[in-house]
């Protein structure tokens, strides 16, 4: 059996400044950094056979802070790169909602209806996920795997996990910054036993 450790990259600056990254990238913040050391030691008795990451500066940092001074390969797939959100990146949530205030109400709201500006659609953006969930179920056949992503990413994975739609990508949990998705991959398919979960964070929060 193959279980799945799923997680977004830490908190970034452009997260605090509530801008659309896609495929443009920015710092992890200190907290950012803090959570993905947190992580680690989540995880830190967890044998991997392999960590699987987007190639951002993000996620790099994140998978490298994670995995600490183990040595655990890491594998920088550009499958796993955030959803490419076209004229959107780099600008500020409140800027595109104002430009596009049809294509920001679907993006949230209807994701399947969500029509891009020289980016991605969801479902493109799901195939590309899948194909990276086919690279491992043919490549590995036990042990467990580190990806290291994105939250729409995430939340694509998640649809195949759950054989759910598009039109349900937003279903909570949200997906914070180092939150922990695991999956079993066995015989009969997928079987999600945590999903989102922060409470490495949380534990740590002070007073």
């Amino acid at each position: 059996m193959v279980t799945l450790y799923i997680t977004r990259h830490g908190e970034t600056e452009w997260n605090c400044e509530e801008r659309m990254q896609g495929w443009l990238d920015s710092n992890l913040t200190e907290k950012g950094e803090n959570n993905a050391r947190l992580l680690g030691q989540r995880l830190e008795n967890t044998n991997f056979a392999a960590i699987f990451s987007s190639p951002s500066g993000r996620t790099k940092a994140t998978a490298n802070l994670i995995r600490g001074d183990r040595e655990i390969p890491i594998y920088y797939d550009d499958q796993l790169k955030e959803m490419n959100m076209g004229m959107w990146e780099g600008k500020e949530l409140s800027a595109i909602k104002e430009m596009y205030p049809v294509s920001y109400e679907s993006f949230w709201n209807s994701p399947h209806l969500y029509k891009p500006i020289e980016g991605e659609t969801f479902e493109e953006t799901r195939q590309r996920a899948s194909q990276i969930v086919d690279h491992i179920k043919k490549h590995y056949k036990s042990g467990n795997i580190l990806i290291v992503t994105h939250s729409i990413i995430i939340k694509c994975l998640l649809t195949i996990f759950k054989n759910a739609t598009i039109e349900n990508l937003w279903t909570p949990p949200y997906i914070h910054d180092t939150s922990l998705s695991i999956v079993e991959i066995n015989n009969s398919g997928y079987q999600i036993i945590l999903e989102g979960d922060i409470s490495h964070t949380e534990d740590n929060v002070s007073d």
